[in-house]
């Protein structure tokens, strides 16, 4: 659902599920024009506890930091712009999944730099 909200808004899906070898992962790793765009997708079936975008605290930022950085290093640790986004998606009973993308949700966690 996430992937499909991304290629009607102009992103180009690369890869799904991305590992890195020493640690790191990302759900999708897209382009939007020059941007490489590191993607975490959130699902909740409710708000209760918050959006769903406050579940990617410092630990998972820097999961993703760290897949994000392996990424590049497999393309030869291009000049490139970058970012990360996290896709919303709230799934609440008898209505319909809402999606919502939050472009530049977070920076590259420290203690890492590129």
């Amino acid at each position: 659902m996430a992937a499909r909200y991304l290629r009607r808004h102009g992103f180009k899906i690369l890869y799904r599920n991305f590992r890195g070898r020493q640690g790191g992962e990302i759900d999708l790793v897209c382009r939007e024009r020059d941007t490489l765009v590191f993607v975490e997708v959130k699902t909740r079936t409710r708000e209760d506890f918050g959006r769903p975008l406050e579940a990617v605290n410092r630990q998972k930022q820097r999961r993703i930091s760290l897949g994000g950085l392996a990424w590049l290093r497999l393309l030869g640790n291009p000049d490139i712009l970058f970012r990360f986004d996290v896709v919303e998606v709230t799934m609440a009973d008898q209505a319909a999944p809402r999606v919502e993308l939050v472009r530049n949700a977070f920076q590259l966690s420290d203690p890492y730099i590129y």
